[in-house]
């Protein structure tokens, strides 16, 4: 008896084992898309080398802040790759993740580091060069809203450091200076991304501020531009923490992937590509490969600056601390 066509096909497909799946949900800050559609592809490759079962990887970008408000509310990630640790840890405080993930890799689970540093227009015509120049009157700085974006926080930070320097230590005085410099803030975009766009496609401000990393990317996309990298005399310290989302990760059986996923950014082949999107990276050798594209930069730290996360949390960003003085009049 013959078998219609249909038939046969589906009895085919149907004694064919499926195919292996994964997926997993990777939330991240908002100027790392291009870092991970780099990195996606080839951890895909090793996963599926090692396991034999494909992987998507599904990304979502924005300001780490609105970022992690947004899991609170619902938004399943399985990890996150965020800019600033107290993110991390509003995340831990809803039990989400452990008190000591950042035991669970190594450099404190930071895979990568950058600092605050500075973009300007082609030849420097406002010869901008240090933290001081962003405070002139003549100077117009672009820089996200800090209120949302840890990119920004950094910079509020970086910029209260070299202040704080400038001053003996006087923390009024060094508060006055970034004021002068949010004075000289056109538009505060929500992330990182907003105001790349607002400086190199609206062309508006004649500085931007950003990580460093992302300035060598945007000098690389609008290279018709001739914008140019400035590194300042002080910058801060930022880390990039990753984490897996246990509590999500748990319930989305991707517990395993997600660490694996986590684990292959300190290779050397995850560290290469991160260092070619300008990051400075923990693999010695690695970082050594691309030592002339970074300049050296005198890095302090929020513990040494400003005696750790939940001081700079007490001090500067809770409800009417420092920030909130700097806005006044925004």
């Amino acid at each position: 008896m013959k078998l219609h066509l249909a038939t046969a096909i589906t009895l085919a497909l149907g004694a064919a084992p499926a195919v292996a799946q994964d997926r997993l949900l990777n939330v991240s800050y908002d100027i790392a898309r291009e870092v991970f559609e780099a990195l996606n592809p080839v951890f895909a490759d090793h996963w599926q080398d090692a396991t034999g079962r494909s992987v998507t990887i599904d990304q979502s970008h924005g300001g780490t802040s609105r970022q992690a408000r947004a899991i609170l509310e619902g938004l399943p990630a399985d990890v996150v790759t965020f800019n600033q640790e107290t993110d991390v840890e509003v995340l831990v405080a809803s039990g989400l993740l452990p008190e000591d993930w950042r035991d669970a890799l190594p450099n404190g689970a930071s895979p990568w580091y950058s600092l605050p540093a500075f973009l300007v227009r082609d030849g420097n015509p406002k010869d901008i060069n240090d933290w001081s120049d962003l405070a002139r009157d003549d100077v117009q700085v672009i820089f996200p809203n800090p209120r949302t974006s840890g990119n920004a926080r950094y910079t509020y930070l970086a910029a209260f450091a070299y202040g704080l320097e400038q001053n003996d230590g006087d923390e009024d005085a060094a508060e006055a200076f970034v004021k002068a410099i949010f004075d000289n803030v056109p538009v505060f975009d929500t992330g990182g991304r907003g105001a790349t766009q607002t400086f190199a496609e609206r062309n508006i401000g004649d500085v931007l501020v950003t990580f460093e990393a992302e300035t060598g990317g945007i000098a690389a996309a609008y290279a018709d531009q001739g914008l140019e990298r400035v590194t300042p005399s002080l910058s801060l310290f930022a880390a990039f923490p990753v984490a897996v989302v246990s509590d999500v990760a748990e319930r989305n059986g991707t517990t395993e992937l997600a660490s694996a996923y986590l684990e292959w950014l300190y290779t050397p082949v995850a560290q290469r590509i991160v260092a070619e999107h300008f990051y400075r990276v923990v693999d010695a050798d690695v970082s050594a490969e691309f030592a002339d594209q970074l300049p050296d930069v005198r890095l302090v730290t929020v513990d040494e600056v400003f005696g750790g996360w939940d001081a700079v949390q007490e001090n500067h960003f809770a409800e009417g601390a420092r920030l909130d003085n700097v806005f006044v009049n925004q």
